[in-house]
């Protein structure tokens, strides 16, 4: 890390944390507040249980918000990453590089449309391509909770997420006396896999340290016929945290991490041989501070990412496939020998928030302010240089109406200025905006049945994201700069669902139509695929998730869930590219005593749906897709309460398939320019989780 930590990068740091302050000492008040005992209030977020049972199809807490813990056993085999965890959820994809740093999309929609939180703080990966996509830099198992917000259905955690609200979040332990709490795993499977966690805490009723660290390994896979696909990857996270708690209602916490690696990609012209992650944060919490105001959080964050890629660490390159090399991910330097290319790239920053929570007879109220700033660099042969800055300041406001023991509204607004600076020799400039956001939520549970139902109404602008301002060469009319030129997003969303938890089965289906103006599409010249444009259209989307589960007997269970989604170019009167086909996943588990079993049979259906060369910053459409089914199945046995070994077998019938939001393979490895990368072949892995 030379470069990065002399007296004057400090020093600058110091400035832009004491800039931020203003932001913990200010917050919106208003009038209304006070104390419900409504069941509503005691629901609003369930405390999820590590299950016993390794999941095969969906986690549901409600059809609009999902919360689930990230330490759950989930078939395929346990997750090496963010993106890869979440595509067990209904509604998420992955756009996949071969092994590991997928890009997450939900419902279709990429990048910054899905906000992603790692404990309160925003994940911003280096990459113009995302080599390094968010996801990337965060390990499911090292976090406890999960949660789900879909759709523009709530401004409590940052502008511009239409998509939905993704949030990673570590609990604290709570000690009455003197004690320690540790649990680990260790995974090993095909391929060379190799995976080992450990969370530990120590403490007492006046605070905690708390560790946790992994580290995750494999080697290049083979899919159904046999064929190598490049996609070996080598990763540790570590992070530690420090929580004084003088009283039951009171806590504040200094957190710290790092974290690195290196990946292949088989379709991709360079690999990533660094993902540096390095992060510090303060947290404060206060409850019960009076009968009306019953709440303050507070919170600032510092993160850093620094990634190199090049194609000779992970790599044999030779000159010819140099030139043919297809996806690559940025401009590189080229070094003295032929072929070669590096690239190296920075990103820092620092992200506030304070949020109040009042209470008042059928009232609760949340209320707040946040803000973000970073920066991007690129290494050059001079030295660093910064090319990017964004700045973002919002206010915020969350009111939910308890109207009776059944009913309740929620409304929302937020309003945000968003300030970007691009600078280079290639030329510089300054553009700002101001954003608006709002939603308003029915929710209603029967008398009659044990039925939940929601419709909800939102509303949200999205300020271009950094990847495609400065990936694309050329702007929306053919001749300008993306960075000047693209217009923000509005997108306008209804979201709908039902939820039945009754006899003998249990069932759920969530449902959304939108109209996105000024949607940001990216056009792929099909000479030249590095040359990008960034355009704005407008869209319409329309889709849903569903999913039911039936106790056979008293040891057997069934359940199924479904995924669609549908999007179309109004402007251009063409599909939307990049939409994953329907996708349905049957299971069949049972459980008896210390003995636990699972199956999966995941049907995916073809995609004609395409619009060719067309499609974000990491993947375009380039062909349709062939549907699939994989059987995969698992089994566990508790040894002690304590002890629980579990394997599986993923794609038993060593099938061959490929998914549609796939990236062209890199002729580097023989592959030809609109061929996908395929799907792992016959995986078999073995799990052992422990509790102390």
């Amino acid at each position: 890390m030379s470069g990065h930590n002399s007296p004057r990068m400090h020093k600058r740091i110091s400035h832009r944390l004491r800039g931020f302050m203003p932001v913990f000492t200010l917050v919106a008040v208003n009038s209304v507040a006070a104390q419900t005992q409504h069941q509503w209030l005691e629901n609003d977020r369930p405390a999820p249980q590590d299950a016993d049972v390794i999941m095969v199809t969906s986690p549901i807490s409600s059809p609009l918000t999902i919360i689930t813990s990230t330490k759950t056993p989930r078939q395929p085999v346990p997750a090496s990453d963010g993106a890869d965890y979440l595509k067990t959820i209904p509604g998420f994809s992955q756009i996949r590089n071969g092994g590991t740093n997928g890009d997450p999309v939900f419902r279709g929609m990429f990048g910054s449309r899905l906000k992603i939180l790692a404990g309160g703080a925003e994940m911003l990966g280096s990459c113009p391509s995302r080599m390094d996509a968010p996801t990337s830099y965060i390990s499911p198992e090292s976090y406890d909770v999960l949660t789900l917000v879909k759709g523009p259905q709530t401004v409590l955690w940052g502008p511009g997420a239409s998509a939905g609200t993704l949030r990673f979040e570590r609990t604290y332990p709570h000690f009455a006396g003197e004690g320690i709490l540790a649990q680990g795993s260790l995974l090993r499977g095909s391929n060379a896999r190799g995976d080992e966690t450990l969370d530990a805490s120590v403490g007492n009723e006046q605070g905690y340290l708390h560790l946790s660290g992994n580290k995750s390994r494999a080697g290049d896979y083979r899919d159904g016929t046999g064929r190598r696909v490049p996609s070996r990857w080598n990763k540790w996270n570590g992070d530690l945290a420090v929580g004084w708690t003088p009283n039951s209602t009171t806590r504040m916490e200094l957190s710290m991490g790092r974290g690195d690696g290196e990946a292949s990609y088989a379709g991709r012209g360079m690999d990533g041989s660094q993902f540096k992650r390095e992060s510090l944060g303060a947290k404060f919490e206060k409850s019960e501070i009076s009968e009306i105001f019953d709440k303050i959080e507070a919170q600032i964050d510092y993160t850093y990412t620094n990634h190199i890629m090049d194609n000779t660490t992970l790599r044999k390159v030779s000159t010819h496939a140099a030139a043919n090399a297809g996806g690559g991910c940025c401009k590189a330097r080229r070094r003295a020998d032929a072929g070669a290319r590096s690239s190296n790239l920075d990103r820092r920053a620092i992200d506030s928030r304070i949020l109040g929570t009042w209470l008042w007879s059928d009232f609760r109220l949340q209320s707040g302010m946040d803000a973000q700033t970073n920066t991007h660099r690129r290494h050059k042969a001079h030295g660093w240089q910064k090319d990017a800055r964004f700045q973002n300041y919002g206010v915020f406001n969350e009111l939910t109406w308890y109207r009776d023991r059944r009913d309740r509204i929620i409304g929302g607004a937020r309003f945000d200025r968003t300030l970007a600076e691009k600078k280079g020799p290639s030329g510089g400039g300054c553009r700002s905006a101001v954003l608006s956001a709002g939603f308003i939520r029915y929710e209603r549970q029967s008398d009659a049945l044990p039925l939940l139902f929601y419709t909800g109404l939102g509303y949200t602008e999205r300020f271009p994201d950094y990847w495609e301002m400065f990936a694309p060469q050329i702007g929306p009319r053919g001749g300008d700069d993306a960075f000047a030129a693209l217009q923000s997003e509005k997108t306008t969303q209804i979201d709908v669902g039902i939820q039945y938890n009754g006899q003998p089965f249990d069932a759920w289906i969530s449902g959304y139509a939108g109209r996105i103006n000024d949607f940001i599409l990216v056009k792929y010249d099909p000479q030249n695929a590095y040359r990008r444009r960034a355009t704005n259209v407008d869209a319409m989307i329309l889709g849903g998730e569903m999913g039911m589960g039936y106790p056979i007997s008293e040891h057997w269970k069934a359940d199924a869930s479904l995924a669609y989604s549908w999007g179309n170019n109004l402007s251009d009167r063409r599909p939307l590219p990049q939409t994953p086909p329907l996708d349905t996943r049957f299971g069949l588990t049972y459980e008896r005593e210390q003995w636990s079993s699972s199956a999966l049979w995941r049907v995916v259906s073809r995609q004609r749906r395409v619009a060719m060369n067309e499609g974000n910053v990491v993947g375009r459409d380039f062909a349709g897709s062939a549907g699939f089914g994989v059987l995969s199945a698992n089994v566990g046995y508790k040894i002690t309460k304590e002890i629980k070994v579990s394997g599986g077998v993923d794609n038993i019938l060593n099938k061959t398939y490929s998914e549609h939001l796939n990236l062209a393979g890199n002729s580097g490895f023989g592959y030809s320019a609109h061929m996908p990368v395929n799907e792992p072949g016959r995986t078999l892995w073995m799990k052992l989780n422990m509790k102390f």
